[in-house]
């Protein structure tokens, strides 16, 4: 019964994940929310690449809107492929997590252009598959994260700014590293992409992403060689047509300096599918 107690809480307090899926990037974080009174369902599928093998995640993500700030989303995975990888909290594992976003700063400058600024916080709760290698043998508690976005929005150009720190609990001597992520999102929408009506909406992105772990603690001792740092960089493109939305992109590692113990990743992909239900007539956020 309490393990049941604790799930439940777990998925109605707070993760990054799906923060800016079916609105904005799908590496990078971004301040979108969903409106007032929007359902939001995404998929997404999520790989990573190098010589240890792939890791590839399905994941689904539930959202929605109290306020036109303010959105709770839930998501849980299922891993298809595993490997033994450097931690991530930009990329979809094996936790369940749930996400509260607000949008603490909201500055319309103009008519098509905002100034605003977002803040989560989240639980990471694992989920009944594992992980291999050093960081998939370890007794797995949850863990805490929080961070905040800021940018601006207008109808050509995105920029994008964030970071998050995840730190997760102990359990029999064992821990997960902590996780510092950050991204810089810049997107970019067309002159002849913005004439209407369109068939679909087009953005085209370009996001650099940033995660920096530290060493894993088995048994109550920090193991060396097992802290690692990453950069990428790569394109991705959102399309909106009505309540639906397709996003995909990929990254190339710039900088890796990842320990002995991990293998260094040669590229990320993500493919996520979004469809927004609206309970009364919508107003846009995004």
């Amino acid at each position: 019964m309490k393990q049941i107690v604790f799930l439940f809480l777990s998925l109605l307090v707070l993760s990054t994940a799906a923060l800016g899926s079916g609105h904005g990037p799908v590496f990078g974080f971004a301040t979108p929310v969903n409106s007032q009174g929007e359902w939001s369902f995404d998929f997404t599928l999520a790989g990573r690449n190098s010589a240890a093998g792939n890791q590839v995640t399905g994941r689904g993500i539930v959202g929605y809107g109290f306020t036109p700030h303010f959105m709770l989303s839930v998501s849980a995975p299922v891993l298809l492929s595993n490997a033994s990888l450097p931690p991530t909290r930009l990329q979809s594992g094996d936790d369940f997590e749930s996400n509260v976003a607000w949008r603490f700063h909201h500055n319309a400058s103009k008519v098509g252009t905002r100034f605003e600024s977002t803040a989560f916080g989240g639980l990471v709760v694992p989920g009944p598959q594992t992980g291999s290698g050093l960081i998939g043998g370890l007794a797995r508690a949850p863990g805490f994260n929080g961070g905040v976005v800021t940018g601006i929005a207008s109808r050509s150009n995105y920029v994008w700014l964030g970071g998050a720190y995840t730190r997760f609990l102990e359990r029999a001597g064992d821990r997960r590293p902590d996780v510092f992520s950050y991204s810089l999102v810049y997107g970019y929408r067309p002159p002849s992409w913005r004439k209407e009506p369109q068939f679909w909406d087009w953005r085209l992105f370009g996001e650099l992403t940033g995660e920096r772990s530290g060493q894993v603690q088995a048994s109550g001792l920090s193991i060396a060689g097992s802290a690692a740092h990453q950069v990428f960089i790569g394109p991705s493109a959102l399309g909106i047509k009505r309540n639906y939305a397709v996003e995909f992109g990929v990254q190339l590692p710039v900088y890796r300096n990842v320990g002995p113990l991990l293998p260094k990743e040669r590229v990320r992909f993500v493919v996520n599918v979004s469809y927004f239900l609206f309970q009364h007539e919508h107003q846009d956020s995004h």
